[in-house]
């Protein structure tokens, strides 16, 4: 399950042609006699970020060492749209060429400099903030490894620049670790890290060469006595949160190779994602989930054909004058399919939650497969991106098919807005945080040339798709309804508490999410904290579990709003089931005050703009499931009753 790389047993004449494209590859093979040895190993570096801040800020925001030709390699959509910043280090390796406290550069902040103290500042908040370096290996993250609780290893993905000792002595992050950071109110900057890359020989599998399986660091804090020549066997280098001097960082590194046979290259990420924390101990809280909420589906169900099977019965009883005096959902067969008011917004929302219906099922269908692991970085956001880009017809078509439905005639007015309102409330909130992210700086700031790429994808190709969806929409004749519909509305009698529409909608979402709140807690932390999500075939079946329950929850309340002789169902389905979207806020706010420490007013407004748009796609989604599992219910058990 945490193996995203498809098995082969690959040939070895093949093994050696596919080695042949890694740059980390030390190749000299018996099957390419003329090919060059490959033997450079280039490591990159990611943006910087925060568990208490929501602005990454790039590696060069820090006035780390840099590369004297520092490139970037070419970035996707989704990497861009994460904020991801990729590009070379100074830190070059030769294969299996151990290095010892090699120094890299020197940088020096004078006090009285204004530019050099705004940088040390900078690089001090960084510290206070646990702001974590991301390296990057042959496409596979530099982990950190550390022991945690009941003697089991935790591989980070990341590590801290440093950490900071405060005024009254307590020790914070990354200060733990080590007991000679006990200096009251002093940064530790960690300026030496040792590396160790581990490779996977083929000696003694017929073929020759090396794949790296695995890089992991330590990093330290040492203060070199000789800048020019360092030892690495210093005191910890200590930067003073009042400096009254001249700071000088060098910073060095130490790198050595060791062959491990044990790992193989195509399951090389595993222990850094098995070693996620939570990962082991939530496996039964989840299979118990997905356990009681099959049960209380299967629960439903079984309710629900049973009574209605006896009224069914009932109702196409010979004797009418005795049906026609009980109370029940056939007395408002001649109102049930009312137009509703507001038609044009629902048929609207209904095309766009189609639209993200369909991309989501695909999107997580193709992580399933293994696709869009995190080893393939970005593809997850880049596939969502153009799926619904591409689905614009299927939008277009269930609007137009439905306001038709209704009756509608302002077909130029729906096409218009099932194109552009919900994608523009989305593009609008998205827009801002983006204004924010640029005003603070942050590397997550998406540049204007993909801003403009995006306008031309929505505008250039949803848009048009969307127009021809309608068009073969409005086409089509009008959903024909199983009996016709009075010309006088029926009165709705009193209803009680628990059938009116406020307290049903409040009740039709908790079910749902309680199918995936665990799930969303770890779909939270790897966006959030910054950790690793990959159980994408939980994912999966857990959506099809909400799929289930959003359709049986939303048609158990229809039915008995529909006993209660109450036909205004239209707008109810789409609030029952879409009301899971609110439970969905309410969690994301209960997290943010009990399980994140991100501080100052920037990362607030962005943590809850971009759960805003989280929270309108999912209403969306979970709206849509629910109105046409209502619509299908309706239909069905109004056309196999007799009506005169």
């Amino acid at each position: 399950a945490t193996t995203y790389n498809m098995r082969h047993d690959w040939l070895s004449v093949c093994k050696t042609f596919a080695l042949a494209s890694s740059p980390s590859t030390k190749l000299t093979s018996k099957y390419l006699p003329d090919s060059k040895l490959i033997s450079h190993i280039q490591l990159y570096v990611n943006r910087l970020d925060s568990v208490e801040s929501v602005l990454p800020y790039e590696y060069d925001g820090f006035d780390f060492c840099k590369d004297d030709k520092e490139t970037r390699p070419s970035e996707n959509l989704g990497q861009v749209l994460f904020g991801e910043r990729i590009e070379t280090s100074p830190y070059k390796f030769l294969f299996k060429k151990d290095e010892k406290c090699k120094k890299l550069c020197t940088k020096t902040y004078v006090k009285d400099k204004t530019d050099d103290k705004k940088l040390l500042d900078f690089i001090k908040r960084g510290m206070q903030l646990n702001y974590q370096h991301h390296w990057i290996v042959d496409n596979m993250p530099v982990t950190w490894c550390y022991d945690v609780e009941d003697s089991q290893k935790y591989c980070n993905p990341g590590f801290p620049i440093g950490c900071l000792v405060t005024a009254e002595g307590r020790a914070k992050d990354a200060c733990v670790i080590n007991s000679d950071f006990n200096k009251k109110n002093m940064f530790y900057i960690f300026n030496h890290v040792d590396i160790r890359i581990s490779y996977h020989s083929g000696e003694n599998e017929g073929w020759m060469g090396a794949r790296l399986v695995a890089a992991t660091l330590e990093p330290k804090s040492i203060k070199h006595a000789n800048d020019e020549s360092p030892t690495c066997d210093g005191p910890p280098m200590t930067i003073p949160a009042e400096a009254d001097s001249d700071v000088k960082i060098t910073y060095t590194y130490s790198v050595t190779f060791q062959q491990n046979n044990n790992i193989k290259w195509a399951s090389r990420w595993d222990y850094i994602l098995v070693s996620m924390p939570h990962t082991n101990i939530q496996w039964f809280s989840i299979m118990n989930s997905l356990v009681i909420v099959l049960f209380l589906s299967g629960m439903v169900a079984m309710i629900m054909l049973r009574t209605l099977h006896k009224d069914i019965a009932r109702y196409n009883q010979v004797d009418q004058e005795d049906a026609q005096e009980e109370s029940g959902w056939k007395q408002v067969h001649g109102d049930v399919f009312r137009p509703p008011r507001k038609g044009m917004l629902l048929s609207v929302f209904l095309g766009q939650g189609t639209q993200i219906f369909i991309m989501t099922f695909i999107t997580l269908f193709l992580a399933c497969l293994g696709f869009l692991s995190p080893a393939n970085r970005g593809a997850l956001m880049t596939c969502s991106v153009v799926l619904w880009v591409l689905l614009g017809t299927p939008a277009g078509y269930v609007s137009a098919r439905l306001y038709k439905t209704f009756g509608g005639e302002k077909w130029k007015t729906n096409v218009l807005l099932t194109a552009l309102l919900c994608p523009g409330i989305v593009f609008a909130d998205f827009f801002l945080m983006n204004l924010i992210l640029w005003v603070e700086g942050s590397s997550a700031a998406i540049p204007f040339g993909t801003l403009v790429a995006i306008l031309a994808l929505w505008f250039g190709i949803s848009v048009p798709l969307t127009f021809i969806g309608a068009y073969f929409g409005f086409k089509k004749p009008a959903i024909e309804q199983p009996v016709r519909t009075n010309q006088i509305p029926r009165q709705i009698p009193e209803q009680s508490f628990f059938t009116k529409p406020v307290p049903g909608i409040v009740m039709g979402g908790i079910l749902p999410f309680g199918c995936i709140f665990i799930q969303l807690f770890f779909i939270l932390n790897s966006i959030w904290s910054h950790q690793m999500y990959y159980m994408f075939g939980f994912l999966f079946l857990v959506f099809i579990i909400l799929l289930i329950t959003c359709s049986e929850a939303t048609i158990l309340l229809c039915y008995f709003h529909l006993c209660a002789e109450d036909y205004h169902w239209w707008w109810r389905s789409f609030l029952t089931s879409g009301f899971t979207a609110i439970y969905l806020f309410v969690y994301a706010v209960h997290y943010f005050f009990s399980k994140l420490q991100i501080v100052g007013a920037a990362s607030t407004i962005l943590y809850f703009g971009y759960t805003g748009i989280m929270v309108l796609i999912f209403f969306l989604f979970t709206g849509t499931i629910g109105f046409f599992a209502c619509f299908w219910f309706v239909n069905k058990i109004y056309s196999v009753v007799k009506v005169d």
